[in-house]
């Protein structure tokens, strides 16, 4: 099952999506899509994808695990030692809602002071119920938007990440889509 798993794997990275069952069929060589299917099943009970609501595949630990082996002092230097102390996947650390999250890569520079910047990658979850200062992507009269959501009464204004840029006060519509949950960035 895992030369399977990781055909499969190989296809999400390179089509930047998972393939459905005549896809899998074709890709493993198998003759029927019901044989694509009885592998997915076998597939979900071992933990290696899942199914969303509508019955799509959806990856699971395609990253694979990486050892945690300890902490580090970002204060004062502190002598550390590299012991194991767990394995996690960034599926798990980073994702709560799997069905509900997608991701976004960020342009502009209005977040930059919450430490998002251009060419980030955030995670964000849809159907999250916005709070008071979460950062949210928010439709705002026809036009997309990433920004601290900021609530005082019946007012809601969405607020920039830099002084450079002025608060939005929706005049027409509003729209929140989607609340960040985490930011990707590759050195």
């Amino acid at each position: 099952m895992k030369k399977y798993h990781a055909k499969i794997i190989a296809f999400y990275r390179k089509a930047k999506r998972m393939p459905s069952y005549g896809e899998i069929a074709r890709l493993l060589g198998f003759k029927s899509k019901n044989a694509a299917y009885k592998l997915v099943v076998k597939m979900v009970e071992a933990g290696l994808v899942a199914k969303d609501s509508s019955g799509k595949i959806i990856p699971k630990r395609i990253f694979g695990e990486t050892r945690v082996l300890g902490t580090v002092e970002a204060g004062f230097p502190s002598p550390a030692e590299e012991e194991l102390i767990d394995t996690i996947t960034l599926d798990e650390y980073l994702i709560k809602n799997k069905e509900a999250t997608y991701m976004l890569k960020v342009s502009g520079d209005s977040m930059i002071d919450a430490g998002i910047k251009p060419g980030d990658i955030v995670l964000v979850e849809r159907n999250k119920p916005p709070k008071n200062g979460d950062i949210v992507i928010a439709e705002v009269d026809g036009n997309w938007t990433m920004k601290y959501l900021r609530k005082s009464g019946r007012q809601i204004t969405l607020a920039p990440g830099n002084k450079k840029f002025k608060p939005i006060v929706p005049e027409d519509e509003l729209n929140i889509a989607a609340v960040v949950t985490a930011v990707v960035r590759k050195y």
